[in-house]
């Protein structure tokens, strides 16, 4: 809802010592999801923001869909040249147990990923969780090095606290944060903090 410039000053209002600029790809059309050309501009767009904020550390990332077959949504060309890469399910939320926990561990096996999304996907009173074997999954990103986000919009916070002891006892890292996608959602901050100590 707002310019990367428009993101960055929120963020630096906030005490933040860096904000991840990342867009959706392009599988989420409902997003205007990135393309390899719209990410090769967007990278442009980023290198000019950060030449406007020198002192404030600016990433290039992205968010991209884990396919229904676990592939992702960009080639691995355009996927490294990014600072932060983000997987996330966006569709298929229906598949079984084994096919969902294949699905995730294929897209982990990317050495361009850096963290889970919303790791199950769900939606807080309106969209169950996927239903993919957490245990196998977290034990997977800690081996990886892949973190899993613990998603502070109110009606996600995902992982759940459950989950999230899970994937600490494997040996996880996590990453907290906004999912914002507008200036007044870097508030939310608190509310992954919340879930992280629950």
């Amino acid at each position: 809802k707002h310019s990367i410039d428009e993101m960055v000053d929120a963020a630096k209002a906030r005490g933040h010592e860096y904000v991840a600029i990342t867009e959706h790809s392009k599988a989420l059309a409902m997003a205007n999801g990135f393309d390899a050309a719209r990410v090769r501009e967007s990278a442009k767009e980023i290198a000019a923001a950060r030449k406007r904020h020198p002192d404030f550390p600016i990433l290039h990332g992205l968010e991209v869909d884990i396919l229904g077959d676990g592939e992702l949504d960009l080639d691995d060309e355009t996927l490294a040249s990014l600072d932060w890469v983000i997987v996330s399910i966006h569709s298929r939320f229906d598949q079984a147990p084994d096919v969902a926990t294949a699905r995730v561990l294929k897209a982990l096996e990317n050495p361009n990923v850096h963290a889970m999304g919303h790791p199950t996907g769900r939606l807080i009173g309106s969209r169950e969780p996927v239903p993919f074997d957490v245990e196998k999954v977290t034990a997977a990103a800690a081996r990886l090095g892949v973190a899993m986000e613990i998603n502070a919009s109110p009606d996600r916070l995902d992982l759940s606290d459950v989950n999230a002891r899970i994937a600490r006892e494997n040996g996880c890292k996590f990453v907290i944060d906004t999912d914002a996608h507008a200036t007044g959602q870097l508030d939310q901050l608190q509310f992954g903090v919340f879930q992280a100590r629950r």
